[in-house]
């Protein structure tokens, strides 16, 4: 079993709480992927830069200015430091962007009927997953940040839940993969203010429903939506669960958080 844990941003922006989540994810037996994304560091240089973020349904619009800005920070900063934790524990990390070994190959998405800028879209041949697996066969843990490339020389900013999904799918090609979302609450909620209103299940004709209901919204969509995906393409589960649970996430199905299901 590959167990591949996106963790969210808030978790990130929370040393607690980032620091309990390394402790726990060191502790997954087997093979395993991390992705990230940057939490509030990109958006507070972007300001202190002059440059005002802008998000369109959870998704970061990223221009001239601020694909720099992302990359210094995401691929830079914050995968290094993530990196440099795990050492700290005993897993033996190792940073990457997609354009490292060329692994995340993505196409800048199209400028209509929004332009997002400098942002991937990511298809079923985007993740190149040879060089990934042999990292894995060599007992490294890939961190990854949410940084691709197009393969003509540009960077790009792609969706950290989009990677997390592509990356299950491609793993489970030639194997069991568990893909495990992670951030502060305790699952999706029914009511965002109630942390005690956890939707233990969510299958896939119950989706429309919660989303026409507001019951899920803003960052919460392109999570269900790629973990939905992942599944109809293969991965074995998906779960989303609050970070320290993820030890307990990448154990016993239906443990914790949400499951979700098609």
């Amino acid at each position: 079993m590959i167990t591949i844990v996106k963790i969210g941003g808030n978790v990130i922006d929370n040393p607690a709480l980032l620091s309990d989540f390394l402790d726990k994810f060191a502790q997954i037996d087997g093979p395993k992927v991390l992705i990230h994304g940057g939490g509030k560091i990109a958006t507070e240089l972007s300001l202190r830069l002059g440059v005002e973020p802008q998000l369109v349904d959870g998704r970061r619009i990223t221009n001239a200015e601020t694909i720099d800005i992302v990359t210094m920070v995401y691929a830079g900063l914050v995968n290094k430091k993530m990196v440099a934790a795990l050492q700290a524990r005993g897993c033996n990390a190792i940073g990457l962007s997609g354009a490292d070994a060329n692994i995340i190959c993505g196409v800048q998405r199209p400028k209509e009927p929004i332009n997002f800028g400098f942002v991937a879209d990511l298809n079923e041949d985007s993740v190149h997953d040879d060089h990934l697996k042999q990292l894995l066969y060599d007992g490294f843990t890939p961190v990854f940040s949410a940084i691709v490339h197009d393969g003509k020389g540009n960077l790009l900013n792609c969706n950290a839940d989009t990677i997390a999904s592509a990356i299950a799918v491609a793993l489970s090609k030639k194997g069991d993969t568990k893909l495990v979302y992670c951030f502060e609450k305790k699952g999706v909620l029914k009511d965002i203010n109630d942390d005690s209103s956890v939707i233990s299940l969510i299958k896939r004709d119950e989706f429309g429903e919660l989303v026409s209901t507001g019951v899920v919204a803003k960052g919460m969509l392109p999570k269900l939506q790629n973990s939905f995906d992942a599944l109809a393409k293969g991965v074995g589960s998906v779960v989303i669960t609050q970070a320290e649970d993820v030890l307990t996430a990448s154990g016993a199905p239906l443990a914790c958080g949400t499951t979700l299901s098609l």
